[in-house]
């Protein structure tokens, strides 16, 4: 097993529980962290072996571009989007922040975290 990460993904969005929050937009940051077998392209030298990154931040750009009212969901489409996009994924973890989040006082950003496993049947296969 092995890990891919995009970390430190940038979008300016149009989120938030507040109607206004989705009119004016604000600066959100995602990290994505997959755990796959990497042995093979390791081996082969073969992009069809592992996880593409530019699909990962292409699925990430475009839930990041359909509004939700709460961090939770968006992270949830992220991690169901992935899941389905790659088979081969055993575990995936985002964290989605929101910077500067209206909580009437200072806070840098809100983030929330979820991990998704693959189920496994009782013979121990997928």
């Amino acid at each position: 097993m092995g890990e891919i990460a995009l970390e430190g993904l940038e979008f300016f969005a149009f989120h938030g529980y507040y109607d206004e929050e989705q009119k004016i937009g604000n600066k959100y940051g995602v990290d994505l962290y997959l755990k796959t077998d990497l042995f093979a392209a390791g081996a082969s030298d073969k992009l069809a072996e592992t996880v593409n990154y530019e699909v990962l931040y292409r699925i990430v750009r475009e839930e990041m571009a359909r509004p939700a009212r709460l961090l939770e969901h968006l992270a949830h489409r992220i991690l169901d989007r992935v899941m389905t996009e790659f088979g081969q994924v055993r575990q995936a973890r985002v964290s989605v922040a929101k910077f500067n989040p209206p909580v009437g006082g200072i806070c840098l950003r809100a983030r929330v975290t979820l991990v998704q496993r693959r189920k496994q049947s009782a013979a121990g296969e997928e």
